[in-house]
């Protein structure tokens, strides 16, 4: 028999037994009509009579009671607090407006409070500024944000201290920002010239009880308005909110606690004097709530906004911790909490103290809420080594949860790196948006590309902006998709995308949500004050640590916002080369640190610091384009500051590392004279190449080249050498004669306006604008689909809705191939020969020069030439998406695409709504199709967006979306491409390593006579690593262990995976001149796992050591160096460094 009690009729009981009359009509109600009727009691056309006309007691505006003055900061500065107040303020009103858009402006608040307001149990300040504003005391501290206007986010009162009361007279300042919680315009493009009108500035006494009762009444109706129709609570909740229509009167304070008390037939006797202690943690809840602020790091407002938004969302939650101590709140990205800290140090007290009491919680151990598919595969493990070193040295806490919430889609590398750095666990919602499949799990084990799996919940709320309505609890069990293996949902609640937070009406709501699941069964239990941790602990026990749950493997395709991997191109090529830029930094300053003077140390705070800006810039609405145009104007200027840092840091390396050697373009942009000496390049890749190399050749100072050079252009204005690395992976390449087996490569002129550029093994046909072939001359084999051709190609690009964040499937029905107007040979060989061939548009120019050397893409054995498109366009377009395309004649079922340490296959074909929905993808460095004995791919130098449609592989380029960003991708860009024909399918190919030859070109520097002794040492010996025995494993990141400075030692980390999918035995060599003392396996945070076995090699002396790895594992290996032995050769004495 149910515990649960019956309810009530409409009326109170009268009778005492059942009468025999029965001459009464009797009573049946129109359940519909007094539904409707339910939403009439608060607001609306009868307001002056319902529970809106008595939620304020009192209310004063007038100058006696409030005192205004402002300071308006010149432009859009952001003055801090002591500032500020530096400043002369003026007198101010109730009504002023203030202006434009993104302006700051200071108040000075004095409230004299009414000695008779004491009887109050709350007086409060409402502050409407109509945008967002700050709540500090006269210290500067942060006690509350302020949202103004009247959407659900409105949160404009600040409850007085009741000491204040006592007093009298209470003084606060105000920071109003120009900006709504979403910006100025939505996602439209911003209006510059926005103002905002101070709308309230009242000292108001509000009358609690009715306020309850209006939370009472708004459950009753939730219940009502989502439990299904006919069920025994929804009729009682509907009941119940007619007889409190009944019983209030307006005029009569009493009824108010008289409705309360019907309320109470649902919500139980005594719920509310239980407070906290409603959520009884002895009942078994099924949601758990978590409040959350999703601000995004920058979005529709610039980054110095969202600095500001992170300190008034989380100063009010530190306020509502106060007063509701079941209150728990998670917080991601350590880029935000270092801004609190910052420029806000007692408001990041505030929270750290709320940290260590156990209320907020920081989690997702990344630096920001970064893109899940373009960032790096390094890039990814400094989020997640830049995030949980900050939570760690600040809080002590290593996140044990990733939080993407939002980001569009998540690639399958994701998982091992997880796991690498500290976080099993999983949470995100984004693939709730797919417009054409739905997703079929909410909790389920994700295993990425190597097997690796982490425990993710897709939260079946479908949102991480909650407003903790019974509606939201309840959907967390009605769209819950796999019930069966596992029952608990996360109800994560609180404005967000542009922050705020849970409001104090979002706690009260769950109170009386949990108040009446104790009363009634059909209602879901929600818990309130346990973390994120707990919930996935819990999962874990109920599935037998997952055992019971299904499995997803490979990414989390988002099936929405495809346009972000080519929205804002320079934002892309900024990304990809600045994360180059850092790898080559760290490799060449590892090297200097070890082999240079003492006077030389690793930079690591400099590094680090760009590494923060690039991971800043990688945030999932920043990186993907979708943000406004003054995002994209700080982001391009940290991209610049990395740049210029970047640079100084490499030269500052190269010169304590090689001596006396010159990078060339130092010489050509200090415009100095070239010194007399050999002609070199630093090779940061690890690999052997042997590469063509442009020389420019300026002034008279060039002679000095043209002895080592094998080709002067026709103009005579540059050189090409020919560099080879003599098996010397990873470092220096000297200039070279052409070799005996390098036969010459040509450009020539057929009839019917035809060009060709061919060498011993491949050749590309451009005929009337067109590429009509590309064939391998070794095999004989046209690699084109008869009677097509390939080349440049415009489609129209109108989304239904997001802008800059989608292309849609239909694009491809306005196919329109490009035909270049005007071709001619630049180069004719022997070892470059290129074209020159130009398009116009309407409204745009494009310019591409198309090259091919004499030399294949790389050493291996049977490598093909790559043929190089570099890309010069003046972009104009509008609504227009610019691509690259082969039909190729090879017939394969998938295309395989770079992602983070490893690549992924994807269907060419549409046979199920899942294939279909791949119809644009993310690539990174190489897109490939393969058949049995020959494949091709297209290589890019920062583009991210591609497809394999049937037989048309493409590369998209450039897109014109005009929301939020108004002049997206508008001006010039230059990028480039490379098709890359190869023997053998993509597994047996060069593909990953031309791939990263072509986005790391080589550093052309020239050894003068003083430095050809230097010259002499560092070519004679091996690079210092390198991974021998197995082709397919990758050595990608050289640097210092973060804490050698710390500890006092002198470690290297190196970072290799398995690059094709299969398993490996390698060998890790370290030069003879390091002294290994110890070597481990270690996880991302540079921790160690397990040892590892050194031996020497008795010709050598060499240290090796063996490594085992499986299909795309990452291995970090730690080695510890006690001594290094300058790498001289025979003809110098040796001379030891002692570590």
């Amino acid at each position: 028999m149910s515990s649960h009690k019956r309810f009530t009729s409409s009326v109170p009981p009268t009778r005492h037994s059942y009468p025999e009359d029965g001459s009464s009509a009797g009573k049946k109600w129109i359940k519909s009509l007094y539904n409707d009727r339910t939403g009439q009691f608060v607001g609306g056309r009868y307001g002056d009579l319902n529970l809106g006309a008595v939620l304020f007691t009192e209310r004063l505006d007038n100058k006696e009671h409030v005192e205004l003055k402002v300071w308006s900061a010149p432009g859009r500065t952001k003055p801090s607090f002591d500032e500020a107040m530096r400043n002369e303020f003026k007198s101010a009103k109730k009504g002023d407006s203030f202006g434009p858009s993104w302006t700051n402006h200071w108040w000075k608040i004095t409230l004299h409070i009414p000695t008779s307001w004491t009887k109050y149990e709350r007086v409060q300040f409402e502050f409407d500024p109509g945008c967002e504003a700050m709540v500090f005391d006269l210290h500067g501290t942060p006690l509350q944000g302020i949202t103004g206007g009247y959407g659900g986010e409105r949160r404009v009162d600040h409850i007085i201290p009741p000491t204040a009361i006592k007093a009298g007279i209470y003084q606060i300042v105000v920071e109003s920002s120009c900006n709504g919680l979403f910006g100025i315009s939505g996602i439209d493009a911003p209006d510059p010239n926005r103002y905002f009108s101070l709308a309230s500035a009242d000292l108001v006494v509000p009358n609690q009880e009715a306020w309850r009762l209006m939370w009472d009444y708004s459950t009753l109706r939730q219940i009502s308005d989502n439990l299904p129709g006919n069920s025994p609570t929804q009729n009682q909740a509907l009941v119940l909110q007619n007889r409190i229509m009944n019983t209030f009167r307006v005029d009569d304070p009493s009824t108010i606690q008289k409705c309360r008390d019907i309320a109470n037939e649902l919500l139980g006797e005594g719920w509310e004097a239980k407070g906290a202690d409603i959520y009884d943690k002895n009942v078994d809840a099924l949601i758990y709530g978590i409040g959350y602020c999703h601000i995004d790091t920058a979005w529709l407002w610039p980054y110095s906004v969202t600095q500001q938004k992170v300190a008034r969302s989380w100063s009010t939650q530190v306020d509502l911790m106060n007063r509701f101590p079941e209150h728990r709140f998670a917080c991601s990205s350590a880029q935000q909490f270092k801004w609190l800290e910052q420029l806000y140090p007692t408001g990041f007290a505030n929270v750290k103290a709320m940290v260590q009491k156990g209320q907020f919680h920081p989690i997702g151990g990344a630096w920001v809420e970064h893109d899940g598919n373009m960032p790096s595969g390094e890039a990814m493990v400094r989020q997640c080594l830049l995030g949980q070193r900050y939570f760690r040295s600040r809080f002590g806490i290593t996140c044990t949860t990733a939080w993407l919430p939002d980001s569009f889609g998540l690639s399958g590398a994701i998982p091992q790196i997880l796991r690498l750095s500290g976080m099993k666990n999983f949470f995100t919602q984004k693939l709730s948006w797919n417009n054409i499949n739905v997703f079929p799990h909410t909790t389920f084990n994700w295993t990425g590309i190597d097997g690796t799996q982490v425990l993710c919940h897709m939260t079946p709320v479908d949102t991480y902006n909650a407003q903790a309505t019974f509606g939201d609890v309840r959907r967390g069990i009605t769209n819950h998709k796999n019930l069966e293996s596992s029952n608990g949902a996360l109800l994560v609640f609180g404005n967000g995308d542009g922050g705020g937070g849970p409001l104090s009406t979002m706690l009260e709501s769950l109170r009386r949500i949990r108040a009446a699941a104790n009363q009634s069964p059909e209602v879901p239990v929600v818990h309130m004050g346990t973390s994120v941790e707990d919930f996935f602990a819990d999962i874990e026990r109920d599935t037998n640590y997952g055992e019971t749950l299904p499995t997803w493997h490979g990414e989390l395709y988002l099936e929405f916002h495809r346009g972000t991997y080519t929205s804002h191109g320079s934002i892309k090529k900024g990304n990809r080369k600045s994360e180059i830029l850092l790898r080559e930094v760290e490799y060449v300053s590892t090297l200097a640190s070890l082999h240079a003077s003492k006077d030389y140390e690793y930079p690591y705070d400099r590094i680090t610091e760009c590494w923060e800006k690039v991971c800043l810039n990688q945030f999932h609405d920043v990186l993907p384009g979708s943000a406004i145009g003054m995002v994209y104007e700080d982001a391009e200027k940290l991209y610049s500051e990395v740049a210029k840092e970047g640079r100084k840091l490499f030269k500052e390396a190269v010169s304590a590392y090689l001596g006396g050697f010159i990078p060339l373009m130092s010489l050509i942009q200090d415009q100095k004279p070239f010194p007399s000496g050999r002609l070199v390049a630093l090779n940061t890749v690890h690999a052997t190449r042997r590469e063509i190399i442009e020389v420019p050749l300026l002034g008279p100072s060039s002679v000095n080249l043209k002895s080592q050079v094998v080709q002067i252009s026709r103009d005579g204005s540059k050189a090409f050498a020919l560099m080879d690395s003599d098996d010397n992976a990873g470092g220096i390449l000297l200039a070279k004669g052409i070799y005996a087996d390098i036969k010459p490569v040509t450009a020539t002129k057929g009839p019917e306006n035809e060009f060709i550029l061919t060498n011993a093994n491949v050749s590309m046909t451009v005929k009337e604008g067109r590429i009509t072939s590309l064939y391998d001359m070794i095999l004989q084999r046209e690699l084109l689909i008869k009677g097509m051709t390939g080349g440049l190609v415009i489609f129209d690009d109108r989304p239904n809705y997001w802008d800059a964040w989608d292309i849609e499937i239909f694009h491809l029905e306005s196919r329109e191939p490009l035909v270049f107007s005007k071709v001619s040979i630049v180069e004719t060989g022997p070892v470059r020969a290129s074209l020159r061939a130009e398009l116009k548009l309407p409204k745009s120019t494009v310019s591409v020069l198309i090259s091919l050397d004499a030399v294949p893409a790389t050493l291996q054995s049977d490598s093909r030439s790559m043929i190089r498109f570099d890309a010069e366009v003046d972009w104009h377009e509008r609504h227009r998406l610019l691509k690259f395309e082969l039909p190729l004649n090879i017939r394969a079922h998938e295309a395989i695409y770079e992602t983070q340490f490893g690549h992924i296959s994807r269907p060419t074909h549409k046979n199920t709504t899942w294939d279909i929905a791949k119809f644009e993808v993310c690539c990174h460095k190489y897109c490939d199709v393969s058949e049995y004995g020959y494949g091709v791919a297209i290589i890019n130098d920062c583009k991210y967006g591609a497809s394999a449609d049937g037989q048309f592989m493409r590369l998209s380029l450039l897109r014109a979306a005009t929301a939020p960003d108004a002049e997206q991708d508008q001006g010039k860009h230059e990028f480039a491409w490379a098709i890359l024909p190869h023997v053998g399918h993509f597994l047996q190919s060069d593909v990953p390593i031309a791939a990263q030859f072509f986005n790391t070109p080589l550093h052309v520097m020239l050894a003068p006579e003083s430095g050809l002794r230097h010259l002499a040492i560092n070519t004679t010996n091996k690079s210092p690593f390198s991974i021998e025995e197995a082709p397919n494993v990758i050595l990608e990141t050289v640097k210092r262990a973060e804490d050698d400075p710390h500890k006092k030692l002198t470690r290297v980390v190196l970072r290799i995976f398995e690059a094709y999918g299969g398993h490996a035995s390698a060998t890790l060599r370290v030069a003879s001149h390091l002294t290994v003392d110890r070597a481990y396996i270690c996880n991302l945070l540079e921790e160690k796992i397990s040892g590892l076995e050194l031996t020497t090699h008795e010709a050598t002396g060499d240290t090796l050591i063996k490594l085992s790895l499986h299909a795309f594992q990452i291995l970090t290996v730690r080695l510890t160096i006690t001594s290094v032995k300058s790498p001289t050769n025979r003809r110098f004495s040796e001379e030891w460094v002692s570590i």
